[in-house]
């Protein structure tokens, strides 16, 4: 069995003008230490707060972060106090009264209040609440009463930081 001369040619061609192949790693270090300088400057404003697959939360223009707080996060459907699943928006809805009576039994536990506190302690606690912007508002003002009752002062709502918005005295008629 003979090789056509095409192809032997193609062989020797391919013999003489191969290159050795070889992996430069300088240009590599050089993009990833580019990379990570850019990363440790970029990740330091960020707040992780907890995963909210079910919440589509509001916009606000506000500029004060949120101090680390107890979350109490409230999807389309379910309760949750530090990701643990409390109760469920129709529950809420069907029961009477002002309160929350099973959010507020999870927010007086002993993991949760920690040492006695004085009464200016008390007021100082903050609790943040990450609700579904889409949520009836009765359903959030039981659940914010409900925290103030379990005697956390200072109630937050998470929200996603937006643009501000140009004021309307800026635009002129044209």
């Amino acid at each position: 069995m003979s090789i056509s001369s095409r192809a032997l040619r193609m062989a020797q061609h391919h013999v003489r003008n191969r290159a050795d192949a070889q992996l430069n790693l300088i240009p590599l270090i050089d993009i990833l230490s580019v990379m990570v300088a850019f990363l440790l400057v970029y990740s330091t404003e960020v707040e992780v707060i907890q995963n909210s697959k079910g919440i589509e939360i509001p916009q606000s223009i506000a500029q004060v972060a949120p101090k680390q707080s107890v979350v109490v996060m409230v999807t389309k459907t379910d309760l949750f106090v530090q990701g643990e699943f409390i109760t469920t928006v129709a529950d809420i809805r069907a029961t009477p009264g002002t309160l929350v009576e099973p959010l507020r039994t999870a927010l007086k536990r002993p993991l949760l209040v920690g040492k006695e506190m004085t009464e200016r302690d008390l007021a100082q606690r903050e609790i943040t609440i990450m609700a579904d912007k889409a949520l009836p508002y009765e359903v959030l003002k039981r659940v914010m009463a409900t925290c103030t009752d379990a005697d956390y002062g200072r109630i937050s709502l998470a929200v996603i930081q937006k643009e501000k918005p140009v004021p309307s005295a800026q635009f002129k008629p044209v």
